[in-house]
């Protein structure tokens, strides 16, 4: 019997990237993907963990983005009642909101293809088990946790681009954020989204985008993003009973 998990998707295009659904295919784990821009999300209840995905709005955006105060009552009743959580992107930065970190604008936009390094506690934290300690990272951001972060919070990778690209509560190894969008890695899905966020792409000042070399990118590290997430999210149900 498949095993149910319930995900927040931020906008039309931006799902479960085609990673993770291979992941979640190999583990006989159902997603339910709640759109919450236009759907009222549901009671956890029954559900193994909560997913959320990535998207356009800023954590603190709630009068434009009524669903974000939705979400961090979810997320604060997952942690409330110890149930599994993975945030990738904007995922990511609502749990480090609601665990009482600042999240602004980072010190750069971060896009494309880029190295991440393993912290001390990341190489020890068993969601990155048998993991290398420089691992490659798909970015699309230009929002980011802040340091310094509340005691509780520990950060698990880090990178020339971003400080903090992924967090786990102290104790409770189960509760995940990751800045980087690796589920969603492969070509076609960076193909769409290069196609769905245009806008978003040409206000970034400062950075010149060579959307060519991004699909290359793509191409090339394609095998190796699919094998280590795929490991990733399997230590991460690991976890899970």
């Amino acid at each position: 019997m498949a095993r149910k998990v319930i995900v927040f998707q931020h906008n039309p295009w931006e799902g479960p990237g085609h990673f993770l659904v291979s992941a979640a295919k190999l583990q006989r784990i159902k997603m339910d993907i709640i759109r919450v821009w236009k759907e009222k999300i549901p009671a956890l209840n029954g559900y193994k963990a909560l997913i959320i995905l990535g998207g356009g709005p800023n954590v603190g955006q709630e009068d434009i983005y009524p669903f974000l105060t939705e979400e961090k009552k979810s997320i604060k009743i997952a942690i409330a009642q110890d149930i599994p959580y993975l945030g990738f992107c904007l995922g990511h930065q609502l749990l480090a909101d609601v665990l009482g970190a600042e999240v602004g604008p980072n010190f750069c936009s971060s896009l494309g293809y880029i190295q991440g390094f393993l912290t001390h506690e990341g190489r020890t934290h068993p969601a990155f088990k048998d993991l290398p300690q420089q691992i490659p990272l798909f970015k699309w951001h230009s929002q980011a946790v802040k340091e310094p972060l509340p005691g509780h919070i520990s950060i698990l990778a880090t990178s020339a681009e971003c400080q903090v690209e992924a967090i786990s509560l102290h104790g409770r190894p189960h509760i995940l954020g990751m800045q980087f969008d690796n589920h969603a890695a492969s070509p076609d899905n960076v193909k769409n989204w290069i196609a769905m966020d245009s806008k978003w792409l040409s206000t970034i000042q400062g950075v010149r985008i060579n959307l060519a070399a991004l699909l290359e990118d793509a191409q090339k590290h394609q095998a190796i993003m699919r094998e280590q997430f795929i490991k990733l999210f399997d230590n991460f149900f690991s976890l899970i009973h």
